[in-house]
């Protein structure tokens, strides 16, 4: 195979290869979250219970407790039964 021609083909295999990993990327952060109580697992919890019960994520003694919380995206709480909407942030710019 001459060299302009692995040359060809090397290009177009990575022109395939980054149209596959676009394909599979992550969709954009979302631009604010909020605090979504009454959806946590036990042990499963976003920092400290609305109540201050406890200070530390990971910390929820018990399922779907109405002091117990999770970020997700903004919009997203009251689409998920039993989910409360306690606060919503500005999403972190890094």
């Amino acid at each position: 195979m001459s060299h302009s021609k692995t040359l060809l083909t090397a290009t177009i295999a990575g022109i395939v290869a980054l149209g596959a990993a676009q394909a599979l990327a992550v969709p954009d952060q979302p631009k604010a979250w909020e605090k979504c109580a009454g959806i946590v697992k036990a042990g499963k919890n976003d920092c400290g219970a609305l109540d201050g019960k406890h200070g530390c994520a990971g910390q929820a003694t018990q399922d779907n407790a109405d002091t117990e919380w999770v970020y997700v995206p903004e919009g997203s709480c009251t689409k998920i039964t039993g989910g409360v909407v306690a606060k919503v942030k500005p999403a972190k710019i890094s």
